[in-house]
């Protein structure tokens, strides 16, 4: 692949990026959604520390992004599903007719913008949640702490560019917010932990996110565990994230514009 016109081909997805109005809104929604709520939940439970069980300070810092995620993954459909439901992905690929480039370019400029916010992110919520608990609170370099933060980056990147291989497959992003919203958000919220449920659900990637950021109960707890650590997470999303972008690969190289 030539080296300039690789350059070229992320130069105009990061055009694209920066100059649509609503990529500023959504990668917003993340930082504010999750911060707020980081502060609302370190704020509660600060005023209920004498009723608190088993009570972790880094919890309050990483809680929220289950929720702030959500603006990062309409980030992602509406990078690709955009072009499809104003037409210029047919002025796209006949710029760049190897789909292969334009896709790996696409994919490229999404993920390098959501690893920057999600880092922004993961570090702002953490402070002001930590500040919020007060005497209660935890330091980043406290112990297992680096860990979790670093697994939070890495889940709100991985499910960004999960969420634009699926669009690439719908083509469509209302079909994949339709799809992608209500399983992040009720998976995350409760459904992953329905014992009927969870020996399936617990391998969706929002409950790996949950066991990456530890979130969930030990391995062996029957209702809040799950059959697997941190690093089976991390396989867990980048099997996701691999069949996702492989999906979306071979549909835009075998279907019209």
């Amino acid at each position: 692949m030539n080296t300039a016109f690789s350059r070229a081909v992320l130069a105009s997805e990061w055009t694209k990026i920066r100059t649509v109005r609503s990529t500023t809104w959504n990668l917003a929604l993340t930082f504010v959604l999750s911060a707020g709520l980081g502060t609302l939940v370190a704020l509660s439970l600060r005023a209920n520390i004498d009723r608190a069980v088993n009570f972790d300070p880094a919890f309050a810092g990483l809680y929220s992004l289950t929720l702030g995620q959500l603006g990062l993954v309409v980030f992602g459909v509406l990078l690709v599903g955009s072009e499809y439901s104003s037409g210029t992905i047919r002025t796209s690929l006949a710029a760049v007719p190897r789909r292969g480039v334009f896709f790996s370019g696409k994919v490229l400029a999404g993920a390098l913008v959501a690893l920057v916010v999600a880092a922004a992110t993961v570090i702002v919520t953490f402070v002001v949640a930590q500040t919020a608990l007060g005497p209660y609170r935890t330091t980043m370099g406290a112990d297992g702490v680096p860990a979790r933060l670093g697994g939070a980056c890495v889940y709100l990147t991985l499910i960004c560019v999960f969420s634009m291989g699926v669009a690439t497959m719908l083509r469509s992003s209302a079909v994949s917010l339709g799809i992608l919203l209500p399983l992040l958000f009720l998976g995350s919220q409760g459904l992953g932990n329905v014992p009927a449920l969870k020996s399936v659900l617990q391998y969706l990637p929002d409950q790996a996110g949950l066991v990456l950021m530890h979130l969930t109960g030990p391995q062996d707890d029957p209702r809040f565990g799950h059959g697997y650590g941190p690093w089976g997470a991390l396989m867990i999303l980048l099997a996701w994230t691999a069949a996702s972008l492989l999906g979306g690969y071979l549909t835009l190289c075998r279907r019209d514009a």
